[in-house]
């Protein structure tokens, strides 16, 4: 029997068309077995792509599973953003969703209208993860091409997050951004060996208006050498920003915008929201544009 699944594909994090990061939803997935799944997103080979199913319990509306070309993801920020944007231009569609996904649930909501709506998506705070000892900083360095004069003194190596935990390293500038020569390879070994399933870059020194951090992140060993711009990312910046005190925080708010894709021709941005509640961080909500670039249908 010919299954048929409506696949189209996103720019998130962005609303100009070739930009941000790319991801590709699949709508009807639930016709699909794991090994079709699997064979579409290594076909696509864009990153990441998004599975949408029905629910199967009462404390969700959706569930989402979503592929690199090599493995199965927990979460995806920015694929669930390409979702989200795709199910809201469907009259009726709430506003806000509980999404299920590998790595737990999350909230999304579709904020404003037309091509001007936002998706914002609201995962648990992050826990903080342990500092690099000196050898592995060293490690680290190396195989990013940079040296300790590079890095920001405020920011120390700390890996962030549970399950899609990244690596943070701040660097000093723009510069030290664009000069870095990452060696795949050696990222792909140490995020094996640091227990860090990515690394990302980022300075506090944007020089991008209304930014406060640009960065870029180094995910091999979830088979990304580079992702454009990163949503998951930016929520444990954030996390990391305030536990160490380079994040304002007004009251019960706190909130930052980063940029990331500049070095790879494809600039987007990231708006983060951090959640408060008796005083203690509870929560992130990391939130995009989209534009569509084009939809078609798949039979298998």
């Amino acid at each position: 029997m010919t299954k048929t699944v409506q696949l189209c594909r996103v720019d998130a994090f962005t609303q100009q068309l070739f930009t941000g990061n790319p991801a590709s939803v699949v709508l009807g997935a639930e016709q699909l077995s794991d090994e079709e799944m699997i064979a579409i997103a290594r076909e696509l080979n864009n990153g990441d792509t998004a599975f949408v199913l029905p629910p199967d319990g009462s404390d969700h509306d959706l569930r989402v599973r979503f592929f690199t070309p090599r493995a199965e993801s927990g979460f995806v920020g920015h694929a669930t953003v390409a979702t989200h944007f795709v199910l809201s231009r469907v009259p009726g569609t709430p506003k806000r969703l509980r999404q299920r996904q590998k790595a737990g649930i999350v909230d999304v909501e579709v904020r404003g209208e037309g091509p001007d709506r936002r998706i914002a998506v609201r995962q648990s705070a992050p826990p903080l993860g342990r500092e690099l000892n000196a050898r592995e900083r060293l490690a680290v360095l190396d195989a990013l091409a940079l040296s300790s004069n590079d890095l920001d003194p405020r920011c120390e190596m700390r890996i962030v997050g549970g399950a899609g935990n990244r690596l943070l390293i701040g660097v000093r500038g723009p510069q030290q951004l664009k000069a870095m020569k990452p060696d795949f390879n050696r990222l792909n070994t140490l995020s094996a060996q640091l227990g860090a399933a990515g690394h990302l870059v980022f300075t506090l020194d944007s020089q991008v208006e209304g930014c406060l951090t640009l960065s870029r992140m180094f995910c091999p060993a979830m088979g990304i050498p580079e992702d454009p711009v990163s949503g998951n990312a930016h929520g444990l910046l954030g996390a990391y920003l305030l536990h160490h005190g380079l994040l304002p925080r007004d009251a019960d708010r706190a909130a930052f915008s980063g940029a990331q894709g500049q070095f790879m021709q494809r600039p987007g941005r990231v708006d983060v929201e951090l959640e408060f509640a008796d005083g203690a961080l509870t929560g992130v909500w990391i939130i995009g544009s989209a534009t569509m670039v084009f939809e078609t249908s798949i039979s298998l």
